[in-house]
């Protein structure tokens, strides 16, 4: 069975970091764009990062950047989102999903064809 699990989400105080991660069962996620999601409560889910498996390029949306980072490890089949001086209004379940094969992240952070999800972890940002 094709399976993606997210992992490492938690509560959190302000300016805190967590390590999320994104493993993959039945497949390789070698030859995929990887992206990063998340949803608020009331609120449409958001493509906050992207890595690309044709050339590695990374690609933020503004309200993350230099503050998370994205990274991938083939040989341990998993991606991984850094996610650092968190802010409350980072609160949101993360999703990781790839894209459909092509291996690009043409819309920068957002992966405009999603394959597969993930079931999502839970980031919670607060005093």
């Amino acid at each position: 069975q094709v399976q993606l699990v997210e992992s490492g989400g938690g509560l959190v105080q302000p300016g805190g970091s967590l390590r999320l991660s994104c493993a993959a069962s039945g497949f390789t996620l070698d030859y995929y764009a990887i992206g990063w999601f998340r949803q608020a409560p009331g609120k449409e889910r958001e493509g906050v990062s992207c890595i690309s498996s044709s050339d590695g390029s990374t690609y933020y949306t503004d309200s993350v950047k230099g503050r998370f980072t994205i990274s991938r490890d083939n040989a341990k089949n998993t991606v991984y989102l850094q996610i650092n001086s968190l802010k409350p209004e980072d609160t949101a379940v993360y999703y990781c999903a790839t894209d459909s094969g092509d291996g690009s992240c043409p819309n920068g952070p957002s992966l405009p064809f999603v394959d597969s999800w993930g079931q999502g972890t839970q980031v919670t940002v607060s005093s």
